[in-house]
């Protein structure tokens, strides 16, 4: 496993109530089945417009934020995802649809755009069970992802980034998406995955006070088939095999573990044919702290017009030293001044981890915080709050037998 020291990296600043996003979820409703899924799949789970505006608003009172994720469930399922990107917008906060996306339509991206979306997430990935994409693996899925990047680059100026959910048997293809990726450099400008997380019941035992608590009934419980304790440094280590000069530059820590990578962020500049180097932690903390002192916001998404300007952010390079490099390697070509450099971000998210004191490892300034009864509550293990009214504590077994 690869060896990676949280110190070599910039600690993103991103915190409870200073951040680069919120998650908010207008409905709990999908038109997918995906494995990896946290959250419970309600056909009547659409909440009104009058209740999504008052968890705006909540965001808006308790937490700044460069962006907001619409999720789910499935954003685009709800009849009124339109006027929900529409109060995003008004609150000056950029909208970006986490969808599967099997509901958009070059119609509905037009109306969308008209609303002021900033970007969307895809979630792609080979356990979601899709119509006409049943049994084809990460690599093959790449056919339906460039469907979605080249709808989005002819409506213009939308970001697009995917996700997919990483299993122990799907790791192998995450070189070759990282690959294709960046062949796509100029339409795809964020790539995420995340590491596969489920409750183990065979480690820990579940409670709330003095009460123990039978998991069975939540979704993201199960008798794990596969590991449920995928690192980021094996990731980051597969991606080397392909590519030995991968290099992160930034990170989130966990809540119990300081040098654990909960969020990795890599910042790599190059074409279509050629990447030519790396943003370093220097580099990415100039972007955070201009953006913070500019608009009072840390930087979530930038504008693919922006990501384009590649040349201009190897200017940093005066005090980064891996910008400094790129810029050299890319400039060793002196034909290349007339070439576009585009800037695409690479994110690996390890979720929650049971350690072996029972404790939480959670992700520490969580971008993915959302909305419950008023208070800013963790997305991911939401259907505790909704079953159970707090998030369980944990103990190891041997304390609790």
């Amino acid at each position: 496993m690869a060896q990676l020291n949280h110190l070599d990296y910039y600690r993103l600043p991103w915190n409870l109530t200073d951040n680069s996003i919120s998650w908010l979820e207008p409905t709990s409703k999908c038109n997918l089945y995906c494995e990896g899924c946290y959250r419970f799949n309600e056909k009547d789970g659409h909440k009104s417009l009058e209740q999504v505006k008052e968890e705006l608003d909540i965001f808006v009172k308790l937490r700044k934020a460069d962006g907001v994720s619409i999720a789910g469930g499935d954003p685009l399922t709800h009849p009124d995802v339109i006027e929900i990107v529409k109060e995003v917008t008004k609150r000056r906060m950029k909208p970006i649809l986490n969808t599967n996306g099997l509901a958009l339509t070059k119609e509905l991206l037009v109306e969308l755009k008209k609303a002021g979306v900033f970007g969307f997430t895809f979630h792609v990935d080979s356990k979601q069970g899709r119509p006409e994409w049943k049994n084809k693996n990460e690599v093959e899925l790449n056919e339906l992802r460039l469907h979605y990047a080249k709808m989005l680059a002819e409506a213009g100026n939308i970001s697009c980034a995917f996700n997919s959910t990483v299993y122990e048997d799907t790791m192998k293809y995450i070189p070759s998406l990282v690959k294709w990726a960046q062949e796509h450099i100029d339409l795809v400008h964020v790539m995420v995955f995340i590491l596969y997380r489920a409750v183990n019941n065979e480690k820990v035992d579940f409670f709330l006070g003095p009460k123990k608590i039978d998991m069975s009934e939540l979704v993201y419980n199960e008798d794990p088939p596969t590991r449920t304790d995928i690192k980021t440094q094996e990731i980051v280590e597969l991606i080397r095999t392909e590519n030995p000069e991968f290099d992160p530059c930034a990170y989130l820590n966990g809540s119990e573990q300081p040098d654990s990578f909960k969020w990795l962020l890599t910042g790599r500049l190059g074409t279509k044919k050629k990447l030519y180097g790396y943003m370093g932690k220097k580099g990415i903390e100039t972007v955070q702290m201009f953006n913070h002192l500019i608009y009072g916001k840390y930087l979530a998404y930038a504008k693919p017009k922006d990501t384009r300007k590649g040349k201009l952010m190897l200017l940093m390079g005066a005090f980064d030293k891996k910008l400094r490099k790129t810029f050299f390697k890319f400039y060793k070509n002196p034909l290349n001044i007339f070439k576009r450099l585009h800037y695409q971000s690479v994110m690996i998210i390890q979720p929650v981890d049971f350690l072996e004191d029972g404790s939480q490892n959670m992700c520490d300034g969580c971008p993915d915080i959302t909305v419950w009864n008023g208070k800013l509550v963790w997305s991911c293990r939401m259907e505790e709050q909704l079953n159970f009214g707090h998030n369980l504590k944990t103990y190891p077994k041997e304390f609790t037998n």
